[in-house]
């Protein structure tokens, strides 16, 4: 039976992964913060496990601006403590980067060999992990993905849902553009991922991921109101007029022609609008 460590058991996608992981075949062991802090070399007294699924990270884009130590400790540093744990164990290490990497000025679906010139000190700290873990694990894949939401944890979607219930108009940012991603869909495809490469044929690598389609952040606001059946003045603003500490990209499509190739039918997605769907029955039930 395939073993797989999860470190950052309690965010978005770590929760995914532990909703997820109980129709699978599979032994998983999780790790949240207080019992494994990733950012001391300071491992899990196990053995005999496959993979690590790095789900922990600094995520606090605009804090990072005045938190630059730690942002870098957690994205960073810490990856030569999981490269270091993997490679003692033969594992492979299975890491989460952002599509803030990237911020490269391309107009078009952004590919995995595309330049990367981060702006701020998040994106900086997710690139210098990914080169840590590209020279430091054996064995390893790194998964760029975009505006991730979930059921569990703070997101843009909850947010919404949220300022949605005051019934004041609300502005949201119409020039970014993007793809969002269910977590859901992330823990399934990882775990899609794991399977296929049961026997270690795929090589280290670095592969994008998001939902299918294309949005801004108004359109995918507009979206999440129109099917909570929710009428709620709203407004398209530039990113000018919404100033932040931490610069976001532009245009963040992910080309996802990478993926699909090597797993073929082993590739899951969904279309952003779909997945939004199926999050939102349950979360406009819980709120």
């Amino acid at each position: 039976m395939i073993k797989i460590l999860v470190t950052g058991a309690n965010g978005q996608l770590g929760s995914a992964l532990q909703r997820i992981g109980k129709t699978k075949d599979y032994k998983f062991c999780f790790f949240d913060k207080n019992t494994w802090d990733i950012s001391k070399r300071e491992y899990p007294v196990l053995s005999g496990f496959n993979y690590i699924i790095n789900c922990a990270a600094y995520t606090t884009v605009d804090k990072a601006e005045s938190e630059q130590e730690l942002a870098y400790l957690y994205n960073a540093n810490a990856l030569e403590y999981l490269s270091e744990f993997a490679n003692e164990n033969s594992a492979k290490l299975i890491h989460i980067s952002s599509d803030y990497v990237y911020h490269n000025g391309l107009n078009g679906p952004l590919k995995e060999s595309d330049p990367c010139t981060p702006q701020g000190i998040y994106a900086k700290s997710k690139l210098e992990g990914e080169k840590i873990v590209s020279l430091a694990c054996q064995k390893y894949l790194i998964i760029r993905t975009s505006w991730v939401y979930g059921i569990e944890g703070h997101n843009f979607v909850k947010t919404m849902l949220r300022l949605a219930k005051n019934g004041n108009t609300i502005k949201v940012v119409g020039d970014q553009i993007g793809s969002p991603t269910f977590a859901d869909d992330l823990a399934i495809q990882i775990l899609n991922l794991i399977n296929f490469d049961s026997q270690n044929v795929i090589q280290n690598n670095i592969l994008n991921y998001s939902n299918e389609g294309v949005c801004s952040w108004y359109d995918f606001a507009h979206s999440i109101f129109k099917i909570s059946h929710l009428d709620i003045p709203l407004i398209p603003i530039p990113t000018s007029d919404y100033p932040t500490p931490a610069q976001r990209p532009p245009y963040s499509v992910l080309d996802k022609s990478k993926i699909k190739n090597l797993l073929g039918n082993h590739y899951h997605n969904a279309h952003w609008e779909d997945s939004l769907r199926a999050s939102l029955d349950i979360l406009n039930k819980s709120l």
